[in-house]
């Protein structure tokens, strides 16, 4: 006890330092030592991004250090996209959390690349930068792009200025990309890599339009082939082979004279250096097939061909590879009707023609079929004389007659009063149809403008002969109004004759008038056999009958004169005479 002294305590000790086996001998506080101690560290706030660098992993893990008091664990899944991750690489980190519940710093690597991508995607579209990306998967109408995490679309036809065939064989490959399309709503980006090649295939089409000349001959590929041309790619710039410039024949599909990917020569036609547009061709790499037509050639030889092309007006055909003739529809046929060439031939046939024109330097000629068939108006006195009869066919109706066709070549005209002795005919419609055929007999030829007047009443005798002797003035016959007009009406006669009875002439006894379908009896007031015309009277009977009873009623001197007899005309008949009976047997034949 005696030992002991008094001893005076520190002021300020940290008993709590002391406990916990710290040598505690300066005069700072532990406020300004763990000051002192944040000084040493770095500066991070949450939801920042910033690097950090790879202190150890293993299979699942990886450590990062930022910098500060403690270290981030960031799971191996969010580095699978660069599987050569090692220590010492500097990776982007995003700060989750300072400090979670045990203490732990939380780092995110996959949100931080989000970020910072996001910051380099609008950086690079603001400033027209270039950026790389990973081509992961195929996806409807393009591709999906892995920009620095960030998935973008690729459509298919911003990957290349060339039509994709196979767009398999860009998955997984690394390529730059031009930025052309954000939205800052939904994070949606859009890229392209056809934009960068046009880029420097401008600057190539400058320098290589620069240089061309007008009939240069070139080696390009074929890079498109389109309904009406194909596109050459002459290394850098494209230029078109139209379908007409393909061959000296007629083309109807590119595809019959190139291939995609084929390698050929051709030939500067024209080009546009502001429009960038380069004419080509391929035909006239070899000769004009006119330039090779056998000398010999000449008018009125026979060629053989293949029609090629059709119109209206007449066919095309080819008797050599570009060489081409026409055959004009009005040499296809000695006929006058105007008609379609459709109607002689079709597309692909061979035919057989004479050369009617010949001109090697306008490399034009005009071909004929019709000319390996005699003419048939050369001898048309011969095998169509006046006075002879034929089968024609009806081709075509007038108000004036009909025209008919007795072979191909021979034309006629049948005009309507030839057509029937006896019937009044308002439109040839009546007698006949088209295309029926028809008995004709010759009157006229007309050889200089080929036609022939044609009747087809005169292959009967003529009835007003006979008509002369029965229908005389004063006779009765029984008729049938078949057409009232104004001007009065028509009526059928016995043996198909028709008559005329004016209105003041088809007044009956009573005062009625003949109506329509009516039977009656007429008078023939008028016969004319020239102009076949017979007038009639209904009226003109009772009217004479009362003249008639008048007349017996009168003096009895009267009656030592014999009064005109009007019963045998009357009761005359056709059936009373031999010429009558004939007529009737020819025309109930006819019917």
């Amino acid at each position: 006890m005696e030992n002991l002294k008094n001893v005076t305590p520190l002021e300020n000790f940290d008993w709590e330092l002391f406990e916990e086996g710290e040598d505690y001998t300066g005069d700072k506080s532990r406020k300004d030592l763990v000051e002192v101690y944040d000084n040493t560290l770095s500066k991070v706030s949450d939801r920042e991004v910033v690097d950090g660098t790879v202190i150890a992993m293993n299979k699942r893990e990886v450590v990062v250090n930022i910098g500060f008091k403690s270290d981030g664990v960031i799971s191996l899944n969010e580095f699978r996209y660069n599987p050569e991750l090692k220590i010492g690489d500097v990776v982007e980190v995003y700060i989750e959390s300072q400090e979670d519940q045990r203490g732990q710093l939380v780092l995110s690597h996959k949100k931080a690349r989000v970020v910072r991508a996001w910051e380099r995607i609008n950086e690079a579209f603001d400033n027209d930068k270039i950026m790389k990306g990973y081509i992961k998967c195929r996806t409807k109408g393009g591709m999906i792009v892995d920009l620095h995490g960030i998935e973008a679309f690729l459509p298919g036809s911003q990957i290349d200025v060339r039509p994709i065939r196979d767009y398999d064989v860009f998955v997984g490959k690394t390529m730059e990309f031009k930025v052309v399309k954000i939205n800052q709503e939904y994070k949606n980006v859009v890229v392209s890599h056809k934009a960068l090649i046009e880029e420097e295939l401008e600057q190539q089409k400058k320098e290589i339009i620069s240089k061309l000349e007008k009939g240069q001959v070139l080696e390009g590929t074929v890079k498109n082939i389109t309904s009406y041309g194909v596109f050459i790619d002459l290394g850098g710039v494209d230029g078109l082979v139209h379908i007409t410039d393909l061959s000296w024949g007629r083309v109807n599909d590119p595809k019959e004279v190139v291939d995609l990917d084929q390698k050929l020569n051709v030939v500067i036609l024209d080009f546009d250096e502001e429009r960038k547009r380069i004419a080509l061709g391929i035909k006239q790499l070899t000769p004009h097939p006119w330039d090779s037509l056998d000398p010999e050639m000449k008018v009125g030889d026979k060629v053989d061909g293949k029609v090629v092309v059709m119109a209206d007006y007449g066919a095309f055909v080819e008797i050599a590879p570009g060489v081409e003739g026409l055959i004009h529809v009005s040499e296809m046929s000695w006929s006058q009707h105007l008609r379609s060439a459709q109607d002689f031939m079709k597309v692909g046939d061979e035919v057989e023609a004479i050369i009617l024109t010949l001109d090697r330097d306008e490399r034009k000629m005009s071909l004929g079929i019709k000319q390996l068939k005699e003419d048939p108006w050369e001898n048309i006195d011969q095998k169509y004389s006046v006075g002879s009869q034929h089968t024609a066919k009806v081709r075509n109706f007038t108000n004036f007659g009909i025209f008919v066709e007795i072979e191909e070549g021979v034309d006629g005209l049948i005009h309507i009063s030839d057509l029937s002795w006896t019937k009044k005919i308002k439109h040839p419609s009546e007698f006949t149809e088209l295309g029926a055929d028809i008995e004709v007999m010759v009157l006229e030829i007309d050889k200089e403008n080929r036609r022939l007047s044609l009747g087809h009443k005169q292959l009967e005798e003529n009835p007003w002969e006979v008509f002369e002797s029965v229908f005389t003035v004063g006779s009765v016959h029984e008729g049938t109004v078949v057409e009232v007009m104004d001007k009065g009406a028509v009526i059928s006669l016995p043996y198909g004759v028709e008559g005329f009875a004016t209105p003041k002439h088809l007044v009956k006894e009573d005062g009625a008038q003949a109506q329509l379908d009516e039977k009656l009896d007429f008078k023939v007031i008028e016969f004319n056999k020239d102009a076949k015309r017979i007038i009639l009277s209904h009226s003109r009977i009772f009217e004479d009958e009362a003249k008639v009873e008048e007349k017996k009623a009168a003096p009895r001197k009267e009656e030592s004169k014999p009064a005109p007899s009007q019963s045998a005309a009357s009761t005359t008949t056709l059936g009373d005479l031999d010429a009558l009976a004939e007529l009737k047997e020819k025309l109930e034949g006819k019917e």
